[in-house]
């Protein structure tokens, strides 16, 4: 099945743009784009304190659980997981039903701003998604079939 749409360099262009402006309204540490199975699709932020492709795997684990925990208890509105912490909190979103966004912050913000400010960028993001999904509706990606020692299938140089 194929899960993401096919992303080119517009695409990645405009994530990069929306993420940074997430940054600078919600002055969040990082700000990460992954997909459901966990994978780093794009990032911007100070991350050289953190390793974001495993907080990306890690994230998708901790909202995929959260997930579950909704459908035990009946509820359909789970869509957010946040972690409190004494230096950094992590607010997990859903952006669509591939994507997830993911904000590193200092814990003495207001998560209620950072929520703010999500909302209105995993609108952005996801309509972002749409616009590459309609370019070609048949043509999408299963990042968790890539082959590793040669993704070539899904880099290629620009012709």
């Amino acid at each position: 099945m194929l899960t993401l749409p096919q992303l080119i360099e517009e695409d990645v262009a405009q994530l990069q743009r929306l993420l940074r402006e997430l940054r600078g309204q919600s002055d969040a540490t990082a700000a990460l784009l992954i997909d459901k199975g966990g994978f780093l699709l794009a990032q911007h932020g100070e991350t050289a304190q953190f390793d974001p492709t495993t907080i990306a795997a890690l994230s998708s684990g901790a909202y995929l659980a959260n997930q579950c925990i909704a459908n035990l208890v009946q509820e359909k509105n789970f869509d957010s997981v946040y972690q409190q912490g004494e230096k950094f909190s992590l607010l997990i979103t859903n952006v669509d039903e591939h994507c997830l966004l993911v904000i590193i912050f200092q814990a003495h913000l207001s998560v209620g701003a950072v929520k703010f400010f999500a909302a209105q960028a995993r609108t952005q993001v996801a309509a972002q998604m749409q616009v590459a999904r309609a370019r070609n509706p048949d043509a999408g990606l299963d990042l968790s079939v890539l082959n590793l020692e040669n993704p070539s299938v899904v880099f290629r140089k620009k012709g």
